[in-house]
């Protein structure tokens, strides 16, 4: 059985824990608002017909920020469809996911939503098919005290207090040919800068998120981060990373999924720091991984393929209302490269700052639902949650010995993967790991003596015999944490064995 080594010590430091990293996304497409937070006349719905059921659920994921209105849906949206009595807002049709789009939840609602989830919201506004105007008049209605007409028309659609957003994304996926207004780096670049400056000159204490690259795949990758952030680093806080992992057939490459994350971050991190070297800049830009997860995009490139055939033919395409789409069933070993990613953006909290899980509910999401029924934890619920939950103080990058494995995709991996959390004031400290391995065991010595942290308060595993096991609306409880086996000894080690292709949190205490 290979052996691993892992060392945590106060020195390893590697910053303050910001909650954001634990943050969600809310975009308008497929079941994520309609039928997913919001469905009047279910059973426990409440009078302004949100899921208690869900906001329960949300508050167990630990979620600390939600990324609305999106995401491709933000790139054709007019925020000022979704304010105002119901019955007034119109239906329109949503370019990026061919649907209809009812406006029967809008900011005033959502932002109702997240006082009750007790999460902060954090806005995107369109700088696809509109611009600086439009997003001053949106920061208006949403931050301004009364006094103002956009201000008073929020108080009189029954919002008097200020909504309070500080976090902004300006535009989604600018670079991306499917965005509706897509842009080069320059156009982009230009156009975040200018709005920025105007909305910072409203509000100086707002933080902005400029978009950076869609995915390390782009053509324009790396470029694109540096020609946008030579318009915008002045103005702006994050850069944002967008990243999605599938299971191609390879399972290890899958498994090692984080490396890939690494050395996106690398890439966005140095591209950044060579703005500001050149701009001799004493400011230094966060990123906000503000869309990760894994997404099996196989089905939805049918979707889009069989659409767009279609419409080439001149046959009649629907335009539906909030239909199942990109409803994935997620496996342990998705959970696994999930809780691999967490580790992966904890490691890297020098610079990553702000993440938001994509989505939240039904679409690619850890929480799922059934109309007039049921709301379950898929397996990817568990990571998060726990690594939410546990995680407190300051981040620790552990040294770690520890054998490799190889893969088609990145080569030689490290078999374990591992983050640790520490609050020296409670003493209270959490570690990580991930056994990548997928035919045996792995055996981990972990020294926290000079922590002083040595004593199990819990241990959980999220393992499974079956890799593929999932949790769905027959049996949502096939695949949940189950405790996991720690010895501590004298000299102050914790000794334990991971199962293949596990993931685990340990909490300690002194």
């Amino acid at each position: 059985m290979p052996t691993v080594s892992i060392s945590v010590r106060p020195e390893h430091a590697v910053a303050r824990l910001d909650r954001r990293l634990f943050g969600s996304f809310v975009e308008h497409l497929g079941r994520c608002v309609y039928g997913g937070i919001y469905e009047p006349g279910h059973p426990s719905a409440d009078e302004d017909g949100f899921r208690r059921d869900v906001v329960d659920l949300v508050t167990e994921l630990g979620v600390s920020t939600v990324r609305y209105p999106g995401g491709n849906f933000v790139s054709g949206y007019r925020w000022e469809d979704g304010v105002g009595p119901r019955e007034n807002r119109p239906v329109r049709r949503d370019l990026a996911w061919h649907v209809r789009e009812t406006n029967q939840i809008g900011l005033d609602e959502f932002a109702a939503w997240t006082r009750l989830t007790g999460v902060e919201l954090m806005m995107a506004v369109n700088l696809g098919t509109r611009g600086i105007a439009e997003a001053l008049d949106l920061l208006e209605y949403t931050n301004g005290e009364p006094g103002t007409a956009l201000a008073d028309q929020r108080v009189a659609n029954g919002s008097p207090a200020p909504h309070g957003v500080r976090m902004w994304c300006l535009g989604n996926e600018m670079d991306g040919p499917w965005q509706t207004g897509y842009m080069t780096a320059d156009e982009y670049g230009r156009l975040a800068a200018r709005t920025g400056a105007a909305m910072k000159q409203a509000d100086s204490g707002l933080q902005l998120v400029v978009c950076g690259s869609s995915g390390s795949s782009m053509p324009t990758f790396g470029e694109w981060e540096r020609t946008v952030l030579g318009h915008a680093y002045d103005v702006v806080d994050y850069i944002s990373c967008h990243a999605y992992y599938q299971d191609h057939g390879d399972r290890a490459s899958f498994l090692a999924s984080s490396v890939d994350m690494d050395r996106f971050i690398t890439t966005v991190v140095t591209a950044a720091d060579h703005v500001q070297q050149l701009r001799g800049s004493d400011r230094q830009i966060a990123l906000s991984f503000d869309e990760w997860n894994v997404w099996d995009l196989t089905g939805w490139q049918v979707i889009e393929a069989q659409v767009a055939a279609d419409e080439k033919a001149g046959r009649a395409v629907p335009w539906p209302i909030a239909p199942r789409q990109l409803e994935d069933t997620y496996t342990v070993t998705d959970a696994v490269v999930v809780g691999s990613l967490l580790i992966t953006m904890l490691r890297r909290h020098d610079r990553v700052r702000a993440a938001s899980l994509a989505q939240l509910v039904n679409v690619i999401a850890p929480i799922m639902t059934e109309p007039g029924g049921p709301a379950w934890r898929q397996t990817t619920f568990y990571p998060f949650a726990l690594t939410s939950r546990l995680a407190a103080g300051t981040v620790l990058a552990p040294l770690v010995d520890c054998p490799t494995m190889p893969t088609a995709t990145f080569g030689d991996v490290p078999v374990v993967d591992v983050a640790a959390t520490f609050d020296d004031e409670t003493g209270r400290a959490a570690v990580f790991l991930v056994n990548r391995r997928q035919d045996a065991p792995t055996s981990v010595r972990i020294d926290l003596a000079e922590l002083g942290a040595t004593r199990v308060v819990a241990a959980h595993v999220l393992h499974d015999d079956d890799p593929t096991a999932q949790n769905t609306l027959a049996d949502p409880d096939r695949v949940t944490p189950a405790p996991l086996v720690c010895t501590v000894t004298d000299d102050g080690a914790l000794l334990v064995e991971l199962p293949p292709i596990s993931w685990a949190a340990i909490e300690l205490a002194r």
